[in-house]
C-alpha cells in the first residue's frame, strides 16, 4: 500500500491552517485546489499541486528496514515522518491507530499533560488498550460527550470534533476544541486517526463572561420592560428607520391590541387623520437630522375616541454616534387640552363681552319694585331652573341674568350671552349649536356652538321671542334631552347648561299667532321674572344718575361738584320710555358735551317733536285712548282690580303686567275703586 509523500505535507499543512498558523519553515500559506488562501483560523484541506507534489512514495505494507513494526523497537519510517510532522505544528496533535487508541502526542500536548520523558504516548509505542483508556485525562463532566464523539468517528470513519476540558500537569483543567481527522492509505484504508487540540480557555471563559453580561441584560431589559409597563405613559420603541420594536403594556392596552398586531399595524394608523402630516414631517426631520423633538398628537383609543397626547422622542446612539433606537413617550394632555380649549372658549366669549359693551356694571338702586326683583333673584339662583326674564327694552335683563349667575353654583363657570335677534337666520343654529367641518359651504373646520362654550356654566338666550321656529324645536330638545347635535352630525352631544332666557315681546300673544311654540314657552317660563320699567322706580332716578355721572366722569377725566336742579327736576319727570338704557344714553351726552363743573343736561334733548299730521289725526287719537281706557276699566271691574295672575286684568287683555300698570298710570284709572266690587 503507497503513501505519497504529498500526503505528509498535506497533513502538515492542514495541521497548521486549522491551528491558525503558518510553518516556521516555510514562505507563505499553500493556497487550496480551488486556488483560494484559506483564511487564518478557518479549517481547510490543501490538496497537494504540482509544486509540492513528489514521485517519491513509501510502501506502508513492506517490511524493509524503513518501515519495521512498532513493537520491534524501531521505528517504521512513515510514522516517525508522521510525529516528527505533528512535532512542528505550535499546537496540541496527536494522532491515534485505526481502532481510536491513543498513541502518540506531540512534544507540546505531553510537556501540557506532563507525562514521564519515557511515556509510551512520547514515541508512538502501540499498546493493546482499549479506545477509550485515556478519557481520564478529559474532565469527569464531559466524558459523555467526548465518548460520544469519539465512538461517532470509530463507527463512520469520518471526521469530527468535540470541545472538553483536559487537565494538565499541575491539575488544573483547560478548555480545548479537538479536531479528529482520518489519515488514509491511497486505496482508502483508514491509517491513523490525526488530532489537533485548540486552547480555547479564554475564548470559554470570554463566552460565559459574555453569557453572564447577556443573561444580565436581558434580566435588566426584563425589569426595564415591568417599569415601562407600569409607567403612566405610551412608551414605544423604534428602530432606526421607524421600524416597531416594542409597546408597553399600558400602550397595547389603549389600543386594544397584541404587540405583534401593534407590529404589523400601519404607520399613522392609530393616528387622527388631521395630524398625519404634521407628525410625518416631524419624523421625518428627526431621522434626517437625528435629533429629539416633541408633538401634540391624538391617538384613537380602541373603543375609537381620540385623546391628546403629548409625544416626546428621543434617539439612542452607539460609540460612533449611529442612531440605533428611537424612544417615544406620550403623556395624555386630553385634560389639559378641553381646560385650553374651554378656556379660549372663555377668553373669545369675555372679548365678545367687552366689545360689546355690558349696559351695567353692577345693579343700581332701592326702589321697591327693584327689591322685588332681587329677593327673586336671590331665591332662583342656587338651583339650575330655567328663568325666563320679562320686560321692556333698556330696562336690565341681561343684568338680571348675569346676576343669577353670579349667585349660582356654576358661578365659577363661563356665562354665555347671545342675542338671538342679532344673528342671521341662516346662522342661528350653527351659532348655538356648532357644526362640523364640511358641514356647508365654508366650514373649513368644527366649530364648538354657544351651547358647549356654556358648558357647565350658563347661557342667556336674549330676545328668546326672534328665534326661528327649527331653532325653537332645537332649543326645546335641549331643554327637555340635555343634549344638542351639531350641524352637520347626527351624534347627540350631551351639554351640562343652565337656560336664561329673556325678552321684550309678548310670548303669550305669540303663541297665540302661532309665532312662538307653546310647549317651549311652558319649559322657558318656569321662573319668570319681570323687571320693571324706569318709570316704575322713578325713586332710583337720582341715585343712577349719580352713577353714571361718576362712572362717565371717570372715563373721560372729568369731575362734577353739584347737579343742576332744574336738571334734577327734569330727568325725574320725564317718562323714560327708553328706559335705564335712554338714561345713560342721556348722561354720557351731557358729561361728553359739558364744559364745567356743574353737571347740566338739555331739556330739548328730553322733547319729543310734536306730531305733524292734522287735527283729525290728534281727534282719532282721543277717541282710541278714550276706548283703550275704556276697554282697561271693564277688565278690571271683572277682576275685581286684580292685575297679575292667571285671573288678572293683563291676562284677560293679554298684556305683560308691566304693561297694563303703565297704561293704568297713564290713563289715570284708579284701579282700587274696582276692589269694592268684589264680593
Amino acid at each position: 500500500m503507497l503513501l505519497p509523500l504529498a500526503s505528509i505535507l498535506t497533513l502538515r499543512y492542514t495541521l497548521l491552517l486549522w491551528a491558525g498558523f503558518a510553518a516556521a519553515n516555510d514562505d507563505r500559506t499553500i493556497p487550496g485546489a480551488d486556488g483560494v488562501y484559506p483564511q487564518r483560523g478557518k479549517y481547510a484541506w490543501l490538496m497537494g499541486d504540482a509544486r509540492m507534489a513528489t514521485s517519491s512514495q513509501y510502501n506502508a505494507d513492506s517490511t524493509d528496514e524503513r518501515n519495521i513494526d512498532c513493537a520491534s523497537g524501531q521505528e517504521p519510517s512513515f510514522a516517525a515522518q508522521l510525529r516528527k510532522t505533528l512535532n512542528t505544528i505550535p499546537a496540541y496533535t496527536w494522532y491515534a491507530v485505526p481502532s481510536g487508541t491513543l498513541t502518540f502526542v506531540n512534544e507540546r500536548y505531553a510537556d501540557y499533560l506532563g507525562l514521564a520523558k519515557n511515556d509510551p504516548l512520547r514515541f508512538g509505542v502501540e499498546i493493546n488498550v482499549p479506545w477509550d483508556t485515556h478519557i481520564q485525562l478529559v474532565h469527569p463532566d464531559d466524558h459523555e460527550e467526548t465518548l460520544r464523539v469519539g465512538a461517532t468517528c470509530n463507527r463512520t470513519g469520518t471526521a469530527g470534533q468535540a470541545a472538553f476540558r483536559i487537565r494538565n500537569s499541575e491539575g488544573e483543567y483547560r478548555w480545548f476544541l479537538s479536531r479528529l481527522e482520518p489519515l488514509r492509505a491511497s486505496d482508502g484504508t483508514l491509517l491513523y486517526w490525526i488530532g489537533i487540540n485548540l486552547d480555547i480557555e479564554e475564548l470559554k471563559r470570554a463566552e460565559e463572561q459574555r453569557k453572564t453580561a447577556e443573561e444580565k441584560i436581558r434580566e435588566q431589559e426584563m425589569e426595564l420592560r415591568h417599569i415601562l409597563d407600569l409607567a403612566p405613559q405610551l412608551i414605544a420603541v423604534f428602530g432606526p428607520h421607524l421600524e416597531r420594536l416594542y409597546a408597553n403594556r399600558m400602550s397595547l392596552d389603549y389600543f386594544g391590541v397584541a404587540l405583534d398586531e401593534w407590529r404589523d399595524t400601519e404607520p399613522g394608523a392609530v393616528g387622527h387623520p388631521d395630524d398625519a402630516k404634521q407628525c410625518r414631517s416631524y419624523w421625518d426631520r428627526a431621522i434626517s437630522s437625528g435629533s429629539a423633538f416633541e408633538i401634540e398628537v391624538r391617538c384613537r383609543r380602541s373603543d375609537g375616541v381620540y385623546r391628546w397626547f403629548l409625544m416626546r422622542c428621543n434617539p439612542v446612539r452607539d460609540d460612533q454616534g449611529k442612531v440605533l433606537r428611537w424612544y417615544a413617550a406620550c403623556t395624555d394632555i386630553e385634560d389639559r387640552k378641553q381646560a385650553e380649549e374651554r378656556l379660549q372658549r372663555e377668553n373669545a366669549a369675555l372679548r365678545e363681552e367687552l366689545n360689546q359693551a355690558s349696559m351695567f356694571e353692577e345693579i343700581v338702586g332701592s326702589s321697591e319694585p327693584l327689591r322685588k326683583v332681587l329677593s327673586q333673584v336671590s331665591k332662583v339662583a342656587p338651583s339650575d331652573s330655567t328663568v325666563l326674564i320679562l320686560g321692556q327694552t333698556g330696562t336690565g335683563k341681561e343684568l338680571i341674568a348675569r346676576a343669577i349667575h353670579k349667585r349660582s353654583r356654576r358661578s365659577g363657570r363661563s356665562f354665555i350671552g347671545v342675542n338671538c335677534g342679532a344673528i342671521p337666520t341662516s346662522l342661528i343654529a350653527s351659532e348655538l349649536f356648532g357644526h362640523e367641518k364640511g358641514a356647508f359651504t365654508g366650514a373649513t373646520q368644527r366649530r364648538l356652538g354657544r351651547f358647549e362654550a356654556a358648558n357647565g356654566g350658563t347661557i342667556f338666550l336674549d330676545e328668546v321671542g326672534d328665534l326661528p321656529p327649527d331653532i325653537q324645536i332645537a332649543l326645546l330638545r335641549v331643554l327637555q334631552e340635555r343634549e344638542i347635535e351639531r350641524v352637520g352630525s347626527d351624534r347627540p352631544v350631551p351639554v351640562d347648561v343652565r337656560v336664561l332666557a329673556a325678552t321684550h315681546r309678548d310670548l303669550d300673544k305669540l303663541v297665540s299667532e302661532g309665532k312662538f311654540r307653546e310647549d317651549l314657552l311652558y319649559r322657558l317660563n318656569v321662573v319668570p321674572i319681570t323687571m320693571p320699567s324706569l318709570r316704575e322706580r322713578a325713586a332710583d332716578i337720582p341715585i343712577l344718575v349719580e352713577y353714571f355721572i361718576a362712572r362717565f366722569g371717570k372715563k373721560m377725566g372729568k369731575k362734577f361738584q353739584t347737579i343742576e336742579k332744574k336738571t334734577q327736576k327734569i330727568l325725574q319727570d320725564y317718562d323714560w320710555p327708553g328706559n335705564v338704557r335712554e338714561l345713560q344714553n342721556v348722561i354720557e351726552r351731557a358729561v361728553t358735551l359739558s364744559d364745567s363743573n356743574t353737571f347740566a343736561v338739555d331739556a330739548a334733548w328730553l322733547k319729543r317733536e310734536p306730531s305733524q299730521g292734522p287735527h283729525a289725526s290728534l281727534a282719532l287719537n282721543g277717541v282710541l285712548l278714550a276706548r283703550e281706557k275704556e276697554v282697561i276699566e271693564v277688565a278690571l271691574a271683572q277682576s275685581h282690580g286684580r292685575i297679575s295672575g292667571s285671573a288678572g286684568a293683563a291676562t284677560k287683555l293679554g298684556i305683560p303686567d308691566s304693561t297694563l300698570e303703565a297704561k293704568i298710570k297713564r290713563l289715570g284709572i284708579d284701579r282700587y275703586r274696582f276692589k269694592s266690587k268684589l264680593g
